[in-house]
């Protein structure tokens, strides 16, 4: 995430390479060198970074942030943006995250904006109630993991039509690309969106009744659901 983050910070032109810092243990040799063949400084004390850095996100995995915030605490004065943030290395990396926040009660007035320029840069960002971030983690945060299923599934199946599999690839990532873009541009019902793509009697219908008969979209819904759950599992035991 951290490595993502940074490279889509510096696309984005919100800084330069050399006003970001990262932060990783020794054994991490993968991270320094990605960190510094983009230009930015790289430590093994994550203490170093908060003496240097005016924002501090902490990019680890959520069984490891207590133990880091721990270590950093002698280091921050007064207070600590508690934000949740929800993201993905590929979607960060190319401008097109999903983010949410939640600002704690020790935060400061210009800390939930400060969060959103920040992450608006790579993506979308919105702040949520707190109450809501294990949800969002379902949907938003495990996603992309759907997306990419339900991308290799609908090529799977233009190959087995005779497509053959690059351009298969291609079809199925744009196809999902342009149905998000009509429903962020367009501002319409997605359900409304897909009437339009259904003439009467046609193939289109035809899929969409087998889709349903399968039971796509309730096990869609039961997926965030159970992603939901496991994140606040995940939480409970911190």
């Amino acid at each position: 995430m951290a490595q993502a983050l940074a490279k889509g910070f510096i696309a984005s032109g919100i800084t330069k390479s050399e006003n970001i810092i990262g932060s990783s243990p020794r054994v991490d040799s993968t991270f320094i060198e990605e960190f510094s063949n983009i230009g930015c400084s790289t430590t093994h004390e994550n203490a170093q970074v908060v003496e240097q850095a005016d924002v501090v996100i902490v990019a680890t995995k959520p069984p490891l942030v207590p133990k880091v915030l721990t270590e950093i605490n002698p280091k921050i004065n007064n207070t600590l943006t508690q934000d949740g943030l929800l993201k993905r290395k590929s979607q960060v990396l190319v401008r097109s995250g999903a983010s949410v926040f939640s600002c704690g009660t020790a935060t400061r007035s210009g800390d939930a904006t400060l969060t959103k320029r920040l992450f608006t840069a790579v993506g979308l960002c919105e702040e949520v109630p707190e109450v809501l971030i294990d949800a969002c983690t379902g949907l938003s945060g495990s996603g992309p993991a759907y997306m990419y299923i339900a991308m290799e599934a609908l090529a799977d199946g233009g190959v087995k039509m005779g497509i053959p599999r690059e351009l298969a690839y291609k079809l199925s990532a744009q196809t999902l690309i342009g149905a998000a873009k009509m429903v962020l541009e367009t501002g319409r019902h997605p359900g409304a969106l897909k009437d339009d793509v259904c003439s009467p009697a046609g193939s289109t219908i035809q899929a969409v009744y087998f889709l349903e008969k399968s039971g796509f979209r309730s096990s869609l819904m039961e997926a965030v659901q159970a992603a939901t759950l496991k994140s606040k599992q995940t939480g409970r035991k911190e």
